[in-house]
């Protein structure tokens, strides 16, 4: 098993390898495998006559790359597989606009789960579109917030039809409206039911099928990554798989995805910013999620702002200015000005097992076990498994 990852210098910064080996080549490559003008098989699927892409929350290449006994079907894939990149953070809303879209950061703009946006007092949450429980698609229209063709609207221009399986309660979500439109979205209510719909989709003339599965990523949140519960979720991944596999009409494939990996952090191993107000001074607003920090500075206290967090958190995390983070690549390359706007002017990436809190305001989050959002090798490398019928 190859991580196919480009080797990089001690201490340098392990940036996602977008254009070359991420989850933005994803279904531009399956596109173009499927015949569609206009994409390129970047990640050498060749030809195929039908594909289901499986796209499971939370799920690794460091969790795969040695074997899950309670998980045969994807450890045995995995052996003939390699990993991929995510995007920066390593996140669910950046992952799925860049598996979406096709694009980087830098272009599709959704650069993190919570972000502090102009005309707002708290953060918004791009995962469900809120801010601070309220739904503001009306404000924040999905589709002009990322402005992007999917890659699903490409295809059905040149003919190809896709269906999208997920819970009936994202059908018109925000992040669906956002980075799935040009899908046909169809509910589905258990993992059984994937399997079944998925397969009565491919029969039925749809030659592309995109199945999500959240439950890996909830249970290593709430247990953590290295427990009994996360493992034994992963072998209910693993009977998901296997079912899909078996189903898929004759000369098509199986991809398996992730849409970042996750790293535990004990309740010792947080920071609480609630204890430590030289981080809060000259700040308007903190947003990001506890790996990947975003600092939004008041006028002029930039760099007061940025010397406070590398003085306390530079020897655990990567603590840049957005304009060292823009020119690192860690958003992509050609960062657009509409996105520039919504990154932090401060941003900490954690390198080592810590998470920056708010329990005071953070509520669950603050207690998560299972944590993602920075760049390391377990949050950043996922899983590209291609099983052929």
């Amino acid at each position: 098993m190859s991580a196919d990852v480009t080797a990089r210098p001690a201490g340098a910064v392990p940036v996602p390898r977008y254009g070359a080996g991420s989850l933005g080549e994803v279904l531009p490559s399956i596109a173009a495998a499927l015949g569609a003008p206009g994409f390129e098989d970047l990640l050498g699927l060749g030809e195929l006559a039908a594909a289901c892409l499986l796209l499971v929350d939370g799920l690794g290449w460091e969790a795969l790359a040695h074997g899950v006994a309670e998980a045969p079907f994807l450890s045995e894939a995995a052996a003939g597989g390699r990993a991929i990149t995510t995007a920066f953070p390593s996140t669910t809303v950046t992952s799925f606009a860049s598996l979406g879209t096709g694009a980087a950061p830098s272009r599709h703009g959704l650069v993190g789960y919570t972000l502090g946006l102009s005309g707002y007092e708290r953060p918004v949450n791009l995962l469900r579109w809120t801010v601070s429980g309220v739904d503001v698609r009306g404000e924040i229209v999905p589709e002009e917030f990322q402005p992007e063709s999917t890659v699903y609207e490409r295809a059905a221009r040149s003919g190809l039809r896709a269906t999208v399986l997920g819970d009936s309660e994202h059908a018109r979500s925000g992040l669906t409206r956002a980075t799935l439109r040009g899908a046909e979205y169809v509910p589905v209510y258990s993992p059984g039911d994937v399997a079944a719909t998925a397969a009565e989709r491919l029969r039925g003339g749809s030659r592309l099928v995109h199945a999500y599965y959240p439950g890996l990523d909830l249970t290593g949140h709430l247990r953590g990554s290295d427990s009994e519960s996360w493992a034994l979720e992963i072998g209910h991944v693993d009977r998901i798989a296997d079912d899909l596999a078996g189903r898929l009409p004759a000369g098509g494939a199986l991809i398996i995805v992730g849409d970042h990996g996750m790293i535990d952090v004990r309740d010792d191993q947080k920071v609480d910013l609630g204890e430590h107000p030289e981080l809060l001074e000259g700040v308007r607003l903190v947003a990001g999620e506890p790996r990947a920090r975003y600092v939004y500075a008041r006028p002029g206290a930039e760099a007061d702002v940025l010397s406070a967090w590398r003085d306390l958190l530079g020897d655990r995390m990567w603590v840049v200015s957005r304009d060292e983070a823009v020119a690192g690549g860690w958003f992509g390359p050609g960062v657009a000005d509409r996105v520039r706007l919504r990154i932090g002017d401060v941003i900490a990436a954690a390198r080592e097992p810590v998470a920056v809190v708010q329990r005071d305001t953070d509520g669950l989050m603050a207690a998560l076990i299972g944590n993602h959002g920075s760049l390391t090798a377990a949050e950043q490398l996922v899983p590209f498994i291609v099983v052929r019928r």
